[in-house]
């Protein structure tokens, strides 16, 4: 049994969490849940469904404040929102500090952002959760529908832009959302919801080459040293840690990023 939350969790054994990594990580917005994400993703890092943009450009270093496809208001509002979702606690930095953000930034201005391996034509029925993804939004448009929608429904219920809310209530607006309520004008917020929390969680164990875990963040909290080019000399020491620092595809700069 898992005992890294007070809170009775929905999965009785770490083999349900990691068959079911992204359900156990929204179970619950506590101050546990980065513990929750240490615990249920360390074995289970090699599984999750990283998406990158495969373009074979020379490796750079990143500048703050270049997007590229959020605006400035649409990147806070996503900054804010991973935050909530992988906070800075008493494990470590969270999503935000690790450049998050900046990851999905990247990833919607590529390939991924605008669907292109996807079967996006129509017919456009309601579909169940087996067949997949069956918005007409490409990823890029649901971000910018989305985010623009939740300030909308924020501005109509005299509450301010989801991005200066209090902590807490982000947290009870992500909660909604994650529950496909409220309704937006034109984006389904449970979808939405699914696809944020899957883009955080990728972006803090992605190679920091792709714009998040920057510092190896995401890889110092489960324990991961990343694609070393060789553990010959590890391989018969069991049972003894790894003590070796984390290093990238781009090398030991947990800040270096390939150009978009």
């Amino acid at each position: 049994m898992l005992a890294a939350t007070q809170q009775a969790p929905r999965f009785c054994s770490l083999s349900d969490a990691i068959r079911h990594p992204f359900d156990f990580v929204r179970m619950s917005f506590t101050p546990s849940r980065r513990r929750l994400l240490k615990v249920a993703l360390a074995p289970a890092a090699t599984v999750l469904p990283l998406r990158f943009v495969p373009s074979a450009a020379a490796a750079s270093v990143a500048h703050p404040g270049q997007f590229a496809y959020l605006t400035p208001v649409e990147f806070t509002w996503v900054e804010a929102a991973v935050a909530r979702l992988i906070p800075n606690d008493e494990l470590g930095p969270g999503a935000k500090e690790a450049g998050v953000a900046t990851f999905i930034d990247r990833q919607l201005s590529g390939p991924y952002g605008r669907a292109e391996t996807w079967y996006m034509q129509g017919p456009w029925r309601e579909g169940t959760k087996e067949q997949g993804y069956q918005l007409k939004l490409t990823p890029a448009q649901l971000y910018r529908t989305a985010i623009a929608d939740v300030d909308d429904w924020c501005s109509r219920n005299g509450k301010r832009p989801f991005a200066e809310l209090a902590a807490s209530e982000q947290d009870q607006l992500l909660h909604r959302l994650e529950k496909g309520d409220p309704e937006l004008a034109r984006a389904p917020a449970k979808d939405f919801f699914e696809m944020l929390l899957q883009n955080t969680v990728e972006g803090f164990l992605a190679d920091p080459m792709y714009g998040g875990n920057q510092d190896f963040i995401g890889w110092k909290l489960i324990g991961f040293p990343g694609p070393r080019y060789n553990y010959v000399a590890e391989i018969a020491q069991y049972g003894k840690r790894y003590a070796m620092a984390p290093v990238g595809i781009l090398g030991r700069d947990g800040r270096r990023v390939k150009e978009a």
